[in-house]
């Protein structure tokens, strides 16, 4: 059984658990399939939307897919969610992430 089987079999007796759906996001991103990671961030953000790093690394996903000025979006998108948190950290890395993404931030 693969990790995404696994974190899918998980999931059925936890659905509401963002955290298992960031995870199989990352699975998916590592797999090289952003396409379903994006889904699968966007499952967990619907469920956690203070979750600062999926948005970074949706955008990720979104770069990988071409989809720069989605990448962007998601990006500002997560800085304020950081921001309001007063996630220092995540606020540093997305900053930094928006501002080497091609075509500014």
């Amino acid at each position: 059984m693969s990790r995404i089987e696994k974190l899918k079999s998980l999931l059925e007796t936890t659905p509401d658990d963002a955290e298992l759906h960031y995870m199989l996001a990352q699975e998916h991103a590592k797999e090289g399939d952003h396409l379903a990671a994006a889904e699968w961030y966007d499952r967990c953000l619907a469920r956690a939307p203070e979750h600062c790093y999926a948005y970074f690394h949706k955008a990720r996903s979104l770069e990988a897919l071409g989809d720069l000025a989605a990448a962007r979006a998601t990006l500002k998108e997560g800085l304020e969610k950081a921001r309001t948190a007063g996630d220092s950290k995540a606020e540093g890395e997305i900053e930094g992430y928006l501002d080497t993404l091609p075509g500014g931030g």
